[in-house]
């Protein structure tokens, strides 16, 4: 059990997704309720994206939480004091894996390094939350050039392997040659 007084890294709500093709136009995404991420978490099975049963369709963004790791959290003490020796967590990556996010994970399921869609140093900023500066940002669009069906996304630390900081699982953005999916991860610090 944690101590009350201690400080946490919110991650609720705090990754959005969003999908535009190749004209600019944006397209629909398949937001999950309660029920699918809790038949996720349990079974570890990827639900069908049945409107009002399991979620809903809707032309924007999706907002959804992550997981922080275990190796993220340590990574996380580690670049606070400089007693480790973690690189800055500025790299985005997606992926196809569908197995729930454990925070035991180290990596993604199944890294995509195709089409358009290979690991990238996203932008990295800070952003205001609660107060002036608390909450760290990653942003990126990846301009697709291929086929997939994306899954999963998660935060690193190095261009390739390095310390996997967070990760989380979805009902599939399905992605074409053109489209341009736009990643906005934030670490808000309370």
């Amino acid at each position: 059990m944690s101590n009350p007084g201690t400080a946490k890294i919110n991650i609720k709500q705090n990754v959005r997704y969003s999908l535009k093709d190749k004209n600019g136009n944006v397209k629909a995404l398949f937001v999950e309720n309660g029920l699918w991420r809790l038949v996720h978490k349990i079974f570890g099975v990827m639900l069908p994206q049945i409107n009002f049963l399991f979620g809903r369709w809707i032309k924007g963004s999706k907002l959804i939480s992550n997981l922080v790791t275990s190796a993220g959290a340590a990574g996380v003490a580690s670049r606070i004091n400089g007693s480790g020796a973690e690189a800055a967590f500025t790299y985005i990556a997606v992926g196809t894996g569908t197995g729930a996010a454990a925070a035991g994970d180290t990596t993604l399921g199944t890294e995509l390094a195709a089409s358009g869609l290979s690991r990238v140093s996203a932008t990295a900023s800070r952003v205001t939350t609660d107060v002036t500066n608390d909450t760290a940002q990653l942003a990126t669009t990846f301009t697709v050039s291929g086929t997939a069906a994306v899954t999963e996304s998660g935060v690193l630390n190095a261009a390739s392997n390095g310390v996997l900081l967070a990760r989380q699982v979805f009902s599939a953005i399905n992605v074409v040659s053109g489209d341009s999916l736009t990643i906005t991860w934030k670490f808000d610090v309370d």
